[in-house]
């Protein structure tokens, strides 16, 4: 059922491919593209890589119908179904497969460099993406194994909030502390909304007086001016009485 849920996906698309057929080779060999007819591709054509599940598969396709011409499922990469060569980057050996189960390894390779490394890095990003999803799979498998905790409450176990200062007393809802006496009040606003200032204390204005100095006392025990006007008085008497005489 989960095989037909499955959708194919397009990895890669390259529009020129060229097809070798390679000359058989002993056991654990590694594969040469100089020992390939280079110059004489055996076909020509389309290459599609698309994915359904775990499994990419590589198709060579007709350029103008579309018309499938071989089909190389891969597994796991980098693994048999497709090989590097040794000699160059631009060619690959693939192991294509029939619908009856029959096999064979064929040569192909490609003009541009570019189209070589989209590829391997498509292949490379599937499988990379197949390995996520397999351990994120077997990870949910071990939580699922896990003994499960319980948070749940038994029958008839209660438990206690403390929040703050409130507390909640049986029978009714905690009512809220009112304001207690030692706590700031605010004066009323006088009539008419007026704020009237307060004229200025005569402390501001005797300290704006400029006091002028003392004036110095003689050493007769009076002050210069009852001194001077003495003085003042005697002299006319003085000079009358001279002009008598």
């Amino acid at each position: 059922m989960a095989a037909e849920l499955e959708y194919e996906s397009v990895l890669c698309v390259k529009p020129d491919v060229s097809v070798y057929r390679i000359p058989p080779r002993f056991l654990f060999s590694c594969p040469r593209a100089s020992d390939w007819k280079l110059d004489q591709p055996d076909w020509t054509g389309r290459l599609r890589i698309t994915s359904k599940g775990k499994i990419a598969y590589i198709k060579l396709e007709d350029k103008v119908s579309g018309e499938l011409f071989a089909q190389a499922p891969v597994e796991q990469y980098p693994g048999i179904a497709v090989e590097t060569v040794t000699d160059s980057s631009r060619y690959f050996v693939i192991r294509i497969q029939d619908g009856t189960g029959r096999s064979a390894f064929i040569g192909i390779g490609f003009t541009d460099r570019g189209d070589a490394f989209d590829f391997n890095v498509s292949l490379q990003d599937h499988f990379k993406w197949v390995k996520q999803e397999s351990e994120i799979s077997r990870e949910s498998q071990e939580m699922d194994t896990r003994p499960k905790l319980d948070l749940g409450f038994k029958e008839g176990q209660t438990i206690k909030l403390s929040i703050g200062n409130i507390t909640t007393k049986k029978g009714g809802a905690s009512k809220p502390k009112a304001a207690g006496t030692g706590g700031l009040s605010l004066l009323p606003p006088p009539p008419g909304g007026k704020v009237t200032i307060p004229p200025p204390s005569s402390s501001v204005a005797i300290s704006n007086h400029v006091t002028p100095p003392p004036i110095p006392k003689s050493n007769h025990g009076g002050s210069d001016a009852a001194l001077f006007q003495t003085r003042h008085h005697s002299h006319p008497t003085g000079i009358k009485d001279r002009l008598e005489e």
